[in-house]
């Protein structure tokens, strides 16, 4: 059988891990989805009539949703990667298959569920690529990745476009079991290199100074301050040990939200990973965005039962924001501002 492409109608999600009944559930809130014709390779979803919405007698004016490498704000947030042009490529050897996807481009990534060897087989003989954990800083190469999947031994499910240029949307970092206070330092690691990503906003340095509201036990705090930035940190109880005895720290019991930012003064970043209702955290981001006292903000937008999806796409339509859901965010999203 001659190595041959077939291209595919539609598109397909790949959720986060564990995340595709999230998934599901916004296709459903969020975009008014719920009749999916989809087939689904262990976590991998295909929609081969795309995401449109049924046409129904209140329904007439059903619609496409506009996914695209474009328009990220108008993808699913729980997708950790989008593949916008699927096809089949059909092969018999190894050779074929990892020739064929390099004749498309230079970088893939594979997902796998199923026939483990042969697929390490074929990422042997693709373009390197680091599928391994990584050292903070990092800064993430804004480049094609495409995203590919063995659905049978001679069969590969693949995407040349996809919405990041992660592979299959993940990084996992090398982990510090000893240091930290918290595993939150994971969270806002990646979300500076998503920064960097977006809007290349520089990675804290020396001399750079941060706010952040709720920040014990103090994991933020300890990427802040590892990389040199001084850091006010507010909340009612204090931080490690070893952050309030850390030069580079300026600690104040109170409850952040009610601070002016006149009181702080200006910052390079202004943080929280404040538990709250997203709706008070919209506001004190407002006052923070109108005091024109930072340039930068990261802060978690954590779920108070069900999504309230209308605060959610506030946030989104901030000027010079991203709402993203982070490999290590559990069940919360991260907005990331930057004006830099």
């Amino acid at each position: 059988m001659p190595v041959s492409i077939e291209k595919l109608p539609g598109i397909a999600l790949l959720p986060f891990t564990d995340a595709k009944p999230f998934l599901k559930t916004e296709l459903k809130e969020r975009f008014g989805l719920d009749e999916l014709n989809v087939t689904e390779y262990q976590d991998l979803m295909y929609f081969p009539e795309g995401l449109c919405q049924p046409v129904t007698a209140s329904n007439p004016n059903a619609f496409s949703l506009p996914l695209s490498p474009d328009a990220p704000s108008a993808n699913p947030y729980w997708a950790k990667t989008v593949l916008f042009d699927p096809f089949l490529l059909h092969f018999d050897s190894i050779s074929e298959a990892a020739g064929a996807l390099k004749g498309i481009q230079r970088n893939w990534a594979p997902y796998q569920y199923q026939l483990f060897r042969r697929a390490a087989l074929i990422q042997d003989k693709l373009p390197y690529i680091n599928l391994k954990p990584r050292k903070f800083p990092f800064t993430i190469p804004d480049s094609p990745m495409g995203c590919y999947t063995l659905i049978d031994s001679n069969t590969i499910l693949a995407s040349a476009s996809t919405s990041t240029p992660l592979p299959c949307g993940t990084i996992t970092w090398i982990e510090d079991h000893e240091n930290p206070p918290s595993r939150a330092y994971l969270k806002i690691q990646e979300s500076l290199v998503m920064s960097n990503l977006f809007f290349k906003t520089p990675i804290p340095s020396t001399g750079m100074r941060v706010f952040e509201a709720g920040a014990c036990p103090g994991g933020w705090t300890w990427v802040f301050v590892n990389q040199g930035a001084q850091v006010y940190a507010v909340d009612r109880a204090e931080l490690a040990p070893q952050l309030m005895a850390d030069p580079l720290v300026t600690f104040q019991a109170h409850d952040a939200f009610t601070l002016k930012p006149e009181e702080i003064g200006p910052c390079d970043f202004v943080v929280s990973d404040v538990i709250c209702y997203p709706e008070r955290l919209l506001e004190w981001v407002k006052v923070w965005l109108d005091s024109g006292l930072t340039k930068n903000m990261i802060c978690t937008i954590k779920m108070q039962g069900g999504t309230n999806w209308e605060t959610v796409q506030a946030f989104a339509d901030i000027p010079d924001s991203r709402v993203i859901h982070l490999n290590y965010n559990k069940h919360e999203f991260t907005w990331i501002h930057s004006q830099e």
